[in-house]
Order: structure tokens, then C-alpha cells, then sequence
């Protein structure tokens, strides 16, 4: 082996170890032990970057990841007004505007249609343009040549290789040259027996399966608004009714400590009416903390940030229709017809069915055109391509200039490929067979989803008419306990269960009002109708 060859396999083998030590490196990153926190490499703002940590940098003890300084809570809408009580509709407005998932469903609905679009460019000729170019340069040190005559030696002369290059120790033999090689390309499929239309039918199927989930992402929001808003409401009563009850308990206590001070009541009467105060002060604060609660629930489902105050409409106490209006079998399957997860499952149903088309088509000939025009120019050769393989024949060999045309047309037919067709068909069917079957699962899912809501639509409202009779015999009871209490005719105990079982009336009827409101949204939206606001 020669010195430099030599050189060379040692410079091969430094590499080879040299990159794979920089693919285990990369451990270094991952987090030490599987019982230590992870350091990781942050930068002067707080955010984590990858890779190993600098040293100096001081990282935060435990497991308490730093604050990125670069990631800030949105700000309070400016477009919403403070001052403004906004209704149902106009929350529902503000949220198909703001809310991400509305925006996400927009352009999953746009991707689709330009797979659509990409489709439909396999009926177009694909043309493609290529220059190569370069330089090469070949220097021969071979043995000295045996020179039998002068005609030898001017031979070697005339191709450019001096005598004394020719006649010293060996032949030394230098060639240097550039070239430039430009072609246009075309390829086009004419003719697939409709694997193409196939493809480009399932890619239809597939956008209006999306344009369907567009508006069922809307239908989703305005649900989701239209609940949270009868929540935050029903919680925004309860507190209402919570703060009424607190002053009557205060009544009742005013009351035992008037009769204690004139020597007609006792200790435990007094006590007992203070237990009932506190007790209706705690229950005062869990509904005002729940009510904020359903307030930041209702300002996520619109989409806006935490932060933003607004006023709410008060629906209280509007007038619920109490018919007995029960949906027929044609109500049903024109319901279940229009709703989008149905819709979506049958497009779906139906693009697998395209599907199995394109899949047969691969069996069948393919027709096609393609040619090429190509310049080239100079005076290149190479031995070799990178990456092509390690032939020393020359495999571009480029001289002077020269102009080329060629066209030429076929058919490729499919001979075998290991059963790969035949697998990717059985895959369709597959497929195809899954999209029937959750067809049907979608289907009886929405009749069952459609009777359960138009069931709790009619039990929240029968519920709500006992619920108002319960309230008005409650509000009768306290009223006749606490004037027998104050007149020293009745008892303290009589008083505080009358003024319990009001309070608990009273947020009866309450919740079921808006028990029934959120029972209509519900039936609604089972039907796939709830795609406008409602008007209330």
C-alpha cells in the first residue's frame, strides 16, 4: 500500500468515528437520570432551546421549569365594550370570529380543496428543466514508455506532452475541461383506464366531508356558547337567590334577638337563627365563586381572552312554551339526514368506494408520452456520478456542441410486484367496508342522541312546572312561619326549616328554567338545526 494510500484509509476511518460519535452525543441533551430534573439550555428571556445547557447558567432547583418571558396572557378584547350587556346572539356573533377551532376547521376545509386541485394536475403534462455542469481535471502518472522511433515522439508531442514530461521517469499525463449539459423534460400519462377520475373523485368526496365539518365546527361553538351562557346564568341566579335567602335569614335572626332582649325567647332560639345567618353566607360565597367560575367558562367557549369583563343579558323568568310536541318518524329521519356527522360519514362512505376504483385501475396498462430537447457544450468527461456507483467508464462524456430532440410513447403494463396491488385493493375494501359500518353506527347514534335530547326537553319542562308549584307553597310556608315567630305565636325551629325549604324552592325552580333552556339548545343541535343564534 502506497503513502498515499495510506493517508487516505486513515482519513476514512477518523470520519466514520468522528460521525458516529456525534450521533450519540446528542444524549448529552436528554435529561441525566431518570430520578433528576432536566437542565435545559434557556435562553436570556426564559425559552427553552435544545440542546445541552451552557455552564454558568443558573437554572431553577427541582422540578420547576423557568418562566419563558417571550409567552404573555392575551389582553382583555378591545372590541368588546364594558358597558355593553351583550345577548345570547351577539356572544355567538363575537365567537365565530374568535374561537380557534372555527379558524382550524376554515383551513383544514381549504387544504382540502387544494388536494383537490392537486389532484387534478395528473391530467397535465409535468415538465422539467436540468442543466449540469462542471469541471474536471485528470492527472495519469503512468511507466516509462518504451519510444522506438521519432515518429512516436512526435506523436506525443502533437497531443501536448512535452519530451522531457514524456521521457523522464514516467509518462505524466494532465487534462483538464468544462461542460454544461440543458434539458426540458416532459412526462404525460394520456391514458390509466380511471385510476386518475377515481383519485380525484375520493379527493372531492374528502373536501366535502370537510366543508360539512366547517359547519359542524360552527354548530359546535354556537352549542358550546349557548350552554355556557345558560350555565353562567342559572349560576348568576343562584346567587340572587342565595343573597335573598341571607336576608331572610337575617330577618329571622333580627327577630329571635328582639324576642330574646324582651324575655320571650331563649339562648338556643337566638344561637340556632345565627347558625341559619352563617350558614347562608358560606352557601353566598360558594355560589358567587362558582358563578366566576362559569363566567371564565363561558369567555373560553367564545374563544376571548379570560381577562375581557362583559355584561350579560338576564333571561330570567321568560316564558317557556309547555307543549307537549313530540317529533314523528319522518321528523326523526329528516333530522338525522342533515346532520353533519352523518353528512361526513356518508361523503366518507363514499370517497373509500373511489378509493377501491383507483386501487383496481393499478392492475390495468398505462399509456403515456414523454420526450426530452437537450444543448450541450464543451468538454467534459466523467468517470464516475456520486451516488451512482463506482464504474471508472465514463458516464457523461460531453463534446463540443450538440443539439438533441426526443419523443417517444408507450404502454407500461403491470407484470409483478410481490402481491403489493392486490394488498393495497384488499386495504380499500377494508376501508371501504369500516366507512359502511361506522356509517350505520353514526346513524344510529344520532336517532338515539335525538330521542334522549327531545326526552330531557320534555322532563325539564314538566319538571319546571312542579318546580314553580313547589315555590309557591314554600314562599306561602315562610311566610306564614316567620309572622307566627314574630308575633310569639310560632317557633324557631318552624321558621328556619320554613326558610330552608324555600331557599331550596326557589333553586329548584331556577335550575330547572335553565334546565329546560339548555334541553332546547341540546334537541337543537341533535338535529343539526342549531345553526343560527337563537333569539331570545
Amino acid at each position: 500500500m502506497t503513502r498515499l494510500s495510506r493517508r487516505a484509509a486513515c482519513l476514512t476511518t477518523s470520519l466514520i468515528f468522528l460521525l458516529g460519535g456525534c450521533a450519540t452525543e446528542a444524549l448529552n441533551s436528554a435529561p441525566d437520570r431518570p430520578d433528576a430534573p432536566w437542565q435545559p439550555d434557556v435562553s436570556p428571556t426564559g425559552e427553552l432551546r435544545p440542546g445541552k445547557p451552557k455552564h454558568g447558567l443558573t437554572l431553577p432547583a427541582g422540578y420547576t421549569l423557568p418562566a419563558n418571558q417571550t409567552i404573555l396572557p392575551r389582553p382583555p378584547e378591545a372590541e368588546v365594550s364594558t358597558t355593553h350587556t351583550y345577548s345570547l346572539p351577539e356572544l355567538i356573533d363575537l365567537a365565530q370570529s374568535a374561537n380557534p377551532t372555527t379558524r382550524q376547521a376554515w383551513n383544514t376545509a381549504r387544504d382540502a380543496a387544494l388536494a383537490v386541485g392537486i389532484t387534478r394536475t395528473a391530467y397535465l403534462p409535468h415538465l422539467s428543466a436540468t442543466v449540469v455542469g462542471g469541471y474536471t481535471h485528470q492527472r495519469n502518472n503512468g511507466a516509462n514508455p518504451s519510444v522506438s522511433n521519432a515518429g512516436e515522439i512526435g506523436s506525443l508531442i502533437n497531443n501536448g506532452i512535452s519530451q522531457a514530461d514524456s521521457l523522464g521517469d514516467g509518462v505524466r499525463n494532465r487534462n483538464s475541461g468544462h461542460g454544461e449539459v440543458q434539458t426540458l423534460s416532459m412526462q404525460w400519462l394520456l391514458f390509466d383506464f380511471g385510476k386518475r377520475e377515481a383519485v380525484i373523485n375520493a379527493a372531492r368526496q374528502a373536501q366535502l366531508a370537510t366543508n360539512i365539518l366547517f359547519t359542524a365546527a360552527h354548530q359546535k361553538v354556537i352549542y358550546g356558547v349557548t350552554l355556557a351562557f345558560y350555565t353562567h346564568a342559572a349560576a348568576a341566579a343562584r346567587v340572587a337567590l342565595v343573597a335573598q335567602a341571607l336576608e331572610n335569614a337575617r330577618k329571622v335572626q333580627a327577630a329571635a334577638d328582639m324576642r330574646l332582649r324582651q324575655g320571650q325567647g331563649t339562648i338556643v332560639d337566638a344561637t340556632q337563627a345565627r347558625q341559619m345567618t352563617a350558614q347562608a353566607e358560606l352557601r353566598l360565597v360558594q355560589a358567587q365563586n362558582t358563578a366566576e367560575n362559569s363566567y371564565l367558562d363561558l369567555m373560553t367557549a367564545m374563544g376571548i381572552s379570560p381577562s375581557t369583563r362583559l355584561q350579560t343579558q338576564d333571561i330570567a323568568n321568560r316564558p317557556l312554551t309547555l307543549a307537549d310536541m313530540r317529533l314523528t318518524d319522518d321528523m326523526i329521519r329528516q333530522a338525522v339526514a342533515q346532520r353533519p356527522d352523518v353528512l361526513a360519514a356518508y361523503a366518507a362512505a363514499k370517497a373509500s368506494q373511489s378509493n377501491i376504483a383507483a386501487a383496481k385501475a393499478e392492475f390495468l396498462p398505462k399509456v403515456f408520452l414523454s420526450g426530452n430537447v437537450a444543448y450541450t457544450t464543451g468538454h467534459l468527461a466523467l468517470s464516475s456520478v456520486p451516488g451512482v456507483g463506482s464504474d471508472s467508464s465514463p458516464t457523461l462524456n460531453l463534446s463540443t456542441n450538440n443539439f438533441s430532440s426526443l419523443i417517444l410513447g408507450g404502454i407500461t403494463v403491470p407484470v409483478f410486484d410481490g402481491g403489493m396491488r392486490a394488498a393495497m385493493l384488499r386495504q380499500a375494501k377494508n376501508q371501504a367496508d369500516s366507512a359502511q359500518t361506522l356509517l350505520r353506527k353514526t346513524v344510529d347514534e344520532s336517532v338515539k342522541q335525538i330521542v334522549v335530547a327531545e326526552n330531557s326537553l320534555h322532563g325539564s319542562l314538566s319538571a319546571y312546572t312542579a318546580a314553580g308549584h313547589l315555590q309557591t307553597a314554600a314562599q306561602t310556608s315562610f311566610d306564614a312561619a316567620f309572622a307566627a315567630y314574630r308575633s310569639g305565636v310560632g317557633s324557631i325551629t318552624q321558621a328556619t326549616l320554613a326558610q330552608t325549604g324555600l331557599l331550596d324552592a326557589q333553586l329548584g325552580h331556577s335550575d330547572t328554567y335553565y334546565a329546560a333552556l339548555i334541553a332546547a339548545a341540546s334537541l337543537a343541535f341533535a338535529t343539526g338545526a342549531l345553526g343560527d343564534a337563537p333569539q331570545n
